[in-house]
């Protein structure tokens, strides 16, 4: 192949790695593309119309759809509430991941944090006086510090022990959830699935949000969201804390050099990191649920958390939108379904996105290898083509003793 036709391939292909991975921004954009690019080539090939799933992304997010009969354009705004009640707990369990990642720290404990948080929302509600308005925030507050100890537990753990924080969250995860099944059997009542009904006051329903979102299962949990977001965005980028939590997770021998308390830091992340898994049990107990549940398995939550958080390079916003996505994904599947599109596509699209996620630092490796091999070759064509130029021609110099005239 001639040189000049090998430069402009290799420079291509430069151009459109640097285009795809830049920036985290574009990778994580990359990956989802590719996600569902290859969602949609398994749906070929199992011999379903992939507008299917399409049409039930668009009706998940819009709420529009076109009736099968008349094929008049639909309107059901209830899709809209069931996609954000879907991401809600998403976008709280993907802030956990991310505060702890901001950190230097793995949190995979956030489905046990979640479940801590569950836990006690239940208690809270049987046991705590029942004033309106009062007894909800109190029972939100109360799942919110469970799962701030459940993961400040962790925290110290690593701090004071140097115990691997994923062995350690993993373990705690299980725990959690047969001692929730434990402590939650005792309420009185209680069946070997579900306690009895709660009590009105604590309850996150809301009656306009209802008539708004044509009953969907949208509530007050909704503000808890939006403040928990606010309060992340806060604290990592606006504060002294937010500076030292991420100095710790850049490097922690230079910040402990540079006076920060290291140990304090990685309790307290790990306990914020919980606080907000917590909270998410919270709003998805008491919003989506009539009763208290004795837990036979992990939503999953937690675990979908991680992804959220990967896909979001744990940053409020990226986050935000992570969860909106994987939350559209989840309220998509019984639309998919009713178009024949099998279920299990949008868990393998979901998997998938994790997977690429999970390849971007072999992506960023390929990038800088490209970029050295670029420049060996520049460097490599400079001697060649000094080494084919010929010299300069040499200026003949006097004998000695000779004059000018």
């Amino acid at each position: 192949m001639p040189r000049d036709l090998s430069q402009s391939g290799d420079k291509l292909r430069y151009r459109i790695l640097d285009a795809f991975t830049k920036t985290n921004s574009r990778v994580s954009v990359t990956v989802v593309l590719l996600g569902f690019l290859m969602g949609t080539i398994l749906i070929i090939i199992v011999g379903r119309n992939p507008l299917g799933m399409i049409e039930g992304i668009i009706q998940s997010v819009t709420g529009f759809s076109v009736h099968r009969r008349t094929g008049a354009l639909v309107w059901n705004q209830r899709h809209i509430g069931e996609w954000i009640t879907s991401s809600m707990p998403l976008i709280l369990c993907g802030l956990s991941m991310g505060f702890a990642a901001r950190t230097g720290l793995f949190n995979i404990g956030a489905e046990g944090q979640y479940v801590a948080g569950i836990t006690a929302a239940q208690f809270a509600a049987f046991y705590l006086p029942q004033v309106p308005g009062l007894h909800a925030i109190s029972a939100v507050l109360a799942a919110t510090l469970a799962g701030a100890l459940w993961g400040g537990i962790v925290g110290y753990f690593k701090a004071r022990f140097k115990v691997s924080e994923v062995v350690a969250t993993i373990m705690m995860n299980y725990i959690a959830l047969f001692l929730s099944r434990i402590l939650t059997s005792r309420i009185p009542g209680t069946s070997t699935f579900r306690t009895p009904d709660f009590p009105a006051t604590v309850r996150l329903s809301s009656g306009w949000i209802e008539s708004l979102t044509n009953y969907s299962r949208l509530n007050h949990g909704i503000w808890f969201v939006i403040l928990a977001l606010l309060f992340y965005w806060l604290i990592m980028e606006k504060t002294n804390l937010g500076f030292s939590l991420r100095a710790t997770g850049f490097n922690r021998e230079a910040a402990r050099y540079g006076g920060i308390n290291v140990q304090a830091n990685i309790t307290s992340a790990m306990a914020i990191a919980g606080a907000f898994a917590g909270l998410a049990g919270a709003v998805v107990v008491l919003g989506s649920f009539t009763h208290g549940r004795v837990l036979s398995g992990q939503d999953g939550f937690g675990f979908d958390g991680i992804a959220v958080a990967l896909v979001g390079n744990s940053s409020a916003l990226g986050i935000t939108l992570a969860g909106l996505l994987f939350g559209m994904l989840r309220s998509a599947q019984p639309l998919m379904e009713s178009r024949q599109i099998p279920r299990e596509i949008t868990v393998i699209i979901m998997g998938l996105i994790v997977v690429f996620i999970a390849l971007r630092a072999g992506v960023k490796l390929l990038a800088e290898w490209q970029m050295k091999e670029r420049a060996r070759k520049d460097q490599a064509q400079g001697s060649a083509q000094i080494t084919s130029d010929p010299p300069p021609p040499q200026r003949a110099e006097p004998p000695p003793g000779a004059t000018h005239d």
